[in-house]
């Protein structure tokens, strides 16, 4: 695999337009385009999701899709405002296989993980956040370690060099594959419960 072709520079919109000719893996042959993060460079917050879905992938805009919308809620109803943070994934390319003529995500592997590490450090290296929030466990573990368990850990702060606050989530994704209703509105509680812990660590002391 090629090296990423991150520039030296932290300018957002420069590592955005080196960002869309990476060819680190192969997945940038499958996927329509690369989905680069978005939002503030000043932003106090970064939210870290997998990679992009299919919506995404089509959109260019990373959580448009369905879980995006879950995601919105989620943060809604924590106090956060979406448009003051930066959004982004640990890879940038929709990674999926054929299924009659719906594109089904597939989660990335751990070469694909590694080859993208150097624009997600990029990023972070840019908007310098207080706080970093990893949603599902491919973004916790890429960070965090394998050894990290997102079902034990999350919605507490961990020790780590990343940003002043580190803490995980699940991904919004995981809200819509509960099977029932009832399943649905106890796991987005506990979606909102976490993003709460995160409001505070954004107030003011």
């Amino acid at each position: 695999m090629a090296a990423a072709p991150v520039p030296e520079t932290r300018n957002l919109p420069k590592l955005r337009d080196a960002a869309a000719g990476c060819k680190a893996c192969d997945l940038w042959k499958t996927g329509t385009q690369t989905v680069f993060g978005e939002g503030l460079k000043s932003a106090a917050i970064v939210f870290v999701g997998e990679q992009p879905g299919d919506k995404e992938d089509l959109a260019g805009k990373p959580f448009v899709g369905p879980a995006g919308r879950i995601f919105d809620e989620g943060l809604a109803a924590a106090g956060i405002d979406r448009r003051l943070a930066y959004v982004t994934n640990a890879v940038k390319h929709f990674k999926w296989e054929a299924r009659g003529k719906r594109r089904i995500h597939q989660k990335p592997n751990a070469a694909e993980l590694a080859a993208c590490r150097p624009w997600l450090d990029a990023e972070l290296e840019a908007v310098r956040p207080n706080v970093l929030v990893l949603m599902g466990a491919t973004a916790a573990q890429a960070l965090l370690g394998r050894q990290f368990r997102v079902t034990k850990d999350r919605g507490r702060p961990v020790d780590s060099d990343l940003a002043p606050h580190v803490l995980a989530t699940v991904h919004p994704s995981s809200i819509l594959r509960q099977r029932t209703d009832e399943e649905r509105a106890a796991a987005m509680s506990d979606f909102i419960a976490d993003l709460k812990v995160v409001a505070k660590l954004l107030a003011p002391a």
